[in-house]
């Protein structure tokens, strides 16, 4: 008795304080419901009056030009057929109302047309209700012909928040009672089991492991399979109200990074350095390599300021470190420290061109070339990631330093700075694709890598799709303990967050305000090709690699010349094709048969100085990229399995003019987020020369739609959300961890 009613003081000390915030809580949140909704109705009748605008601009436009009222109204008329377009006018630019709907008010007049240009609230009270004006202004060959007024019914927004006001409340009352039921019940268990339990929680493990009591861990089951989804639901609503409030820039990635880990100063870990310097003509210079990884990672360095840590490649590299091996980039403004890490022959053999790059390289990609593996490369691959980790902890100013580790090159050295620094949080980015666990099982060390990949706090991939066959992989091969709803997996105490960050590029490109135009970078790519200013130009930029679809490119050129024999003479297809890894049989021999392929072709089809393909198998800067890309027509992306391809998100963020059309293949991570391209099985090789064609002959206004579009979601999803995206989540899971412990020790 005397526990029944001890249990019952305990439930109403935390009843009774709930139910008043939930019923404080309630009165707060209906008139912050009302603001928004009012506010998301008179977005969406801002966003449907411009399409109105532009949909009537043309014909309007011309019938204003002819003087005929009676076509004018019966246009404005067919308008307003919609159900919520209460009525259209039409204000001269004397200031005049000339033509409108007998269903235009007569409290509204040109007057208030030019209050509301200058930024009034749109809405306004009649004695019918409340509608929302909008002015279209009406521009004839450049000069101002007078203001198109559109005024929606905004009467169904009263009905709606009354609604909305009903379900809140209801709302609130079905989360009170079922909140209360709940805090009964966890009142009713053991104080101690319950922080044990919230602290397993926390670290991902499972909640009824602390319990010793069968008959209270089947009762609690179902509330921590609940408490998971709310959880996880919670998050992503959270996620997605962060995208659509914060605008993605180095100023916001530095706020979040001293706000959410306490300014802390990231190191980057990656095989590849952003600047090489070699020795050229009796001096040094120093360029940018051609890397996707570089592309994206090197902005968020610029942002975020810190240490990034590569193996140093160039010919002139050593001399320009200082006797720590470190070096100030960017050269012309240095904003972050470059640390180079130094490989012998064998080593980068080994490792690099072996283990790397004739393992793991062709087992994630699966292109139709057979990995290989050999024990002489492992031991190398495990002796350079020991020596990047010993570069990390040197590098570290704290125990718990925020540690970037990108790609292939470094499976096993989240396990190892992790075992030197238990507080370290560590974002480790799979640049590539993961393959099925079946093609994964052919690696004879797959335990090793998984295990020195769950040293991770966080595991990203470019998709959905990628997390999915890794998770299917660690619980093929190691007894962990995989929550699929929150998408983690737990060993030996150690939670990873396995998600999914689509990367992108830097918003706007580094050279948006110096350059060229659009018509200067066509007039000179043309003219250095010696073709005309009407020639079509497609562009293709890859590294030689025979995952990028190059030799299936130039066979839908080929068969696209042989379908349309009249674009002959009138199409050129440029292939920047920057060298890589020729040290390797399997990448020699690609580059021998992307030559000759390129060659036969020009052979079949050369007529006088035109040929269809023009080859140019040299490392091009950035800068240089960038005016192709303005310069071109279309732009082929054909890889037959990559991570994203940032080649296409570069094509698009270059394209200022919103022309130009993107052929993407369905097989990169980028299609799922451009569908405005044409998406090709590359394979398909006449389905990819029939979308060629369509590229070239696309009429203006529908590249400007298509553009228009893929720019919108490259701007908003840039590289300063991809890398914000994996800094909060990493925060979030730190903030649990401290939870987690603090429980502990006070438990």
């Amino acid at each position: 008795m005397l526990i029944s009613i001890r249990s019952l003081r305990l439930s109403l000390r935390f009843i009774v304080p709930l139910v008043v915030a939930l019923i404080l809580l309630a009165y707060a949140v209906v008139p912050l419901v009302d603001k928004l909704t009012l506010r998301w109705f008179v977005r969406d009748m801002d966003i449907r009056s411009r399409l109105i605008g532009n949909t009537l601009q043309e014909p309007l436009a011309e019938l204003l030009r002819q003087g005929n009222s009676d076509k004018i109204n019966a246009l404005l008329l067919r308008a307003i057929q919609d159900e919520r377009l209460l009525a259209l006018g039409f204000c001269g630019s004397d200031g005049t109302l000339r033509y409108h709907t007998t269903t235009f008010p007569e409290a509204i007049d040109c007057t208030s047309v030019t209050a509301r240009k200058k930024g009034t609230i749109p809405l306004h009270q009649l004695p019918q209700g409340k509608v929302h004006v909008a002015v279209h202004t009406m521009m004839d060959e450049g000069a101002h012909s007078g203001d198109l007024v559109l005024i929606h019914d905004m009467s169904f927004v009263e009905i709606r928040s009354a609604d909305t006001r009903k379900y809140v409340i209801l709302l609130f009352a079905l989360l009170g009672i079922v909140t209360s039921v709940i805090t009964v019940f966890v009142a009713h268990l053991s104080w101690r089991g319950w922080m044990e339990g919230v602290r397993a929680m926390l670290r991902g493990e499972g909640l009824l492991k602390p319990f010793s009591q069968p008959a209270v861990a089947s009762e609690f089951q179902p509330l921590v399979g609940d408490l998971r989804t709310l959880l996880r639901t919670l998050d992503s609503e959270r996620r997605f109200a962060d995208d659509a409030t914060v605008t993605w820039s180095p100023d916001s990635l530095r706020k979040l990074l001293h706000k959410q880990l306490t300014g802390e100063r990231v190191i980057v870990v990656s095989n590849r350095e952003p600047y090489i310097h070699s020795h050229a003509d009796g001096k040094i210079e120093v360029h940018r390599p051609a890397s996707g990884l570089v592309t994206a990672v090197e902005p968020v360095m610029r942002a975020c300021s810190g240490t990034w840590i590569a193996h140093g490649s160039g010919s002139a590299d050593r001399e320009t470190v200082d006797h720590h091996d470190r070096v100030q980039v960017p050269p012309e403004n240095p904003e972050y420290t470059l640390r180079r890490i130094w490989l012998s022959p064998e080593e980068e053999s080994g490792y690099y061109y072996g283990f790397a790059n004739e393992g793991l390289w062709p087992l994630c990609h699966i292109a139709h070339v057979r990995p290989i593996f050999r024990s002489s490369d492992w031991l190398q691959y495990v002796a350079i990631n020991q020596r990047f980790a010993d570069a990390v902890i040197k590098e570290a100013a704290s125990d718990d330093p925020v540690v970037l580790v990108q790609d292939y090159h470094f499976a096993l050295l989240p396990a190892m700075i992790r075992q030197a620094l238990p507080k370290a949080t560590i974002i480790t980015f799979w640049h590539i694709p993961w393959p099925n666990p079946e093609s994964f099982g052919i690696c004879p060390w797959r335990e090793e890598l998984l295990k020195g990949m769950l040293g991770s706090t966080i595991l990203g991939f470019h998709t959905p799709y990628h997390c999915k066959n890794f998770l299917e992989t660690v619980d093929r091969y190691l007894e962990t303990r995989i929550e699929h709803e929150s998408s983690t997996i737990s060993r030996r105490g150690k939670l990873t967050l396995v998600e999914s960050y689509p990367i992108s590029i830097q918003w706007p490109p580094p050279w948006q305000e110096t350059q060229p135009s659009v018509a200067a970078c066509r007039a000179e790519i043309r003219a250095a090709l010696g073709l005309s200013p009407e020639h079509k130009v497609g562009i293709g930029v890859d590294r030689q690699d025979y995952t990028k679809g190059i030799l299936e490119r130039f066979r839908a050129v080929e068969k696209m010349l042989e379908l349309r024999p009249e674009m002959s003479e009138h199409f050129t297809f440029i292939q920047i094709a920057a060298p890589t890894r020729s040290a390797l049989d399997d990448y020699q021999t690609f580059e021998d048969q992307v030559r000759n392929l390129a060659a036969r072709i020009n052979q079949r089809f050369a007529r006088g100085n035109w040929q269809p393909i023009c080859l140019k198998a040299q490392h091009h800067e950035p800068e240089i990229i960038n005016q192709y890309f303005r310069a071109a027509d279309v732009c082929m992306v054909t890889s037959l399995h990559d991570g994203m391809n940032l080649v296409a998100k570069e094509f698009v963020a270059a394209r200022d003019d919103e022309q130009g059309v993107l052929v993407l293949s369905q097989f990169t991570g980028a299609a799922h987020e451009l569908p405005e391209a044409l998406i090709v099985n590359p394979y398909h090789i006449e389905q990819t020369a029939e979308a060629l064609y369509q590229a070239l002959t696309m009429a203006d206004f529908e590249q400007r739609e298509r553009m228009i579009s893929m720019r919108a979601l490259v701007r908003d999803f840039n590289v300063y959300r991809w890398a914000g995206r994996m800094l909060l989540d990493a925060a979030r899971v730190r903030q649990r961890e401290k939870l987690a412990d603090r429980i502990g020790r006070e438990s």
